[in-house]
């Protein structure tokens, strides 16, 4: 349906809660960031990612404004950073690892790795599949926050916490993944082609 695809925004139909997370995010990927494996860079610039769990949306800002906003689905449990919670992981992480670029759409990955089988794509949204794979395009989260998602048992990176394509598209708009943020398989290429590695993503609860 056509509310259900990528929806391309001008600055003006920008939330207007927005604008202070992308510059929060910003400020605090710089302090935490390690600059000898994320070089400086414009970060003006630079993409950022928001999901608002609430909204089961990932909004893609880039160029001073929300560029594109997606349906989501993260986790069925809801929000959490412990590992074991099968939950979704809050706060600040970035794009540690980019995987599968030039597979086709709907490919398999076991462990990271492309299995060379494609899964059917369900529409439906009583329709569930046999696995709980991960389709298309992997980007993995590293969590930026110790003591919140990075280190310990609380690490997002260790619990394989990706944003990542679902067979079961029929289910996005609504939480039921295992912790990870699942996307639409065509929508999850297109944020795979548009942000680079290191790109911030912050993952809110809500926003007061």
């Amino acid at each position: 349906m056509e509310r259900d695809r990528p929806v391309r925004q001008s600055p003006v139909l920008n939330p207007v809660w927005i604008r202070p997370v992308i510059a929060a995010a910003r400020e605090a990927a710089d302090q935490m960031a390690d600059r000898a494996t994320d070089p400086a860079t414009d970060r003006t610039a630079q993409p950022v990612v928001v999901v608002r769990i609430d909204e089961q949306r990932l909004y893609l800002w880039a160029d001073g404004q929300v560029s594109a906003v997606y349906p989501v689905s993260t986790a069925a449990r809801g929000a959490g950073n412990r590992e074991g919670s099968l939950q979704t992981p809050l706060g600040l992480h970035r794009v540690a690892r980019k995987i599968g670029d030039q597979a086709p759409l709907g490919a398999i990955f076991r462990g990271r790795v492309d299995t060379g089988e494609l899964a059917p794509i369900l529409t439906a949204s009583e329709a569930r599949s046999a696995q709980d794979h991960v389709t298309t395009r992997i980007l993995w989260l590293e969590g930026l926050e110790p003591g919140s998602n990075r280190g310990g048992d609380l690490d997002s990176f260790n619990r394989y916490i990706y944003i990542h394509g679902t067979p079961e598209e029929g289910r996005i708009g609504t939480p039921a993944s295992h912790g990870c943020v699942r996307m639409r398989n065509a929508d999850v290429i297109d944020v795979f082609d548009r942000v680079p590695l290191h790109t911030p993503v912050m993952i809110l609860f809500h926003v007061e």
